[in-house]
């Protein structure tokens, strides 16, 4: 079914809807401070679940065409890059310019990764 999408867009697509569900789980809550801390806990269990239904087959289906360093890599960028747009357009935060730096600086480290030496 899904053997026609080139493995790393199908890595990458798996990864972009994993960090959706991660940055939910673990930042989400934060808007609703009153709600006791044991609610949020299980509810970010409950959807922290669907992102490991979407990570596990992400490094499993990328794991041979990318390293183990490279998928993490992707999935850090991925993660930040997802997190600026949670936090400016969901809970409201400016994003600051040594934010931006210092994810350009990750960027970076990326570059070092994937290029082959």
């Amino acid at each position: 079914m899904l053997s026609h999408i080139p493995v790393s867009v199908l890595t990458i697509g798996l990864l972009v809807c994993s960090n959706l569900f991660m940055t939910f789980a673990w930042y989400g809550h934060l808007k609703f401070p009153s709600v006791t801390l044991w609610h949020v806990v299980l509810i970010s269990w409950c959807i922290a679940f669907f992102e490991y239904c979407f990570q596990v087959p992400a490094n499993r289906v990328g794991y041979g065409h990318f390293s183990a360093a490279e998928l993490k890599t992707i999935q850090e960028i991925l993660s930040l890059s997802i997190f600026m747009g949670f936090s400016v357009l969901y809970l409201g935060e400016s994003l600051k310019w040594n934010y931006i730096l210092g994810f350009l600086m990750i960027v970076g480290a990326a570059f070092v990764i994937f290029h082959k030496w």
